[in-house]
């Protein structure tokens, strides 16, 4: 199994989302995109902007609280900006 890190990002509200995840990324993004309570919910925009994958559940989440530590948004955009293909 793999674990990941990730970050979303929502249009509407112009934020960033961290988390990480044991789970098939696209569900877990289908239930962040979901009518619940908590920061996520309600909104329906969030888009994946960057993944990381680890085989250890502990990286990922410490990757996670890495990011979250960061408390910035120009790094978390540097950090998706350099993980991004051109065309």
């Amino acid at each position: 199994m793999k674990f990941i890190t990730y970050i979303l990002y929502s249009a509407t509200l112009n934020k960033f989302y961290i988390g990480s995840t044991g789970d098939e990324i696209d569900e877990r993004i289908k239930k962040h995109n979901s009518n619940h309570k908590g920061f996520t919910g309600g909104v329906g925009d969030w888009k994946l902007k960057h993944i990381e994958v680890f085989d250890i559940k502990s990286d990922a989440i410490k990757r996670e609280k890495q990011i979250k530590n960061w408390k910035s948004r120009v790094m978390i955009e540097k950090l998706i900006a350099s993980s991004e293909h051109p065309d």
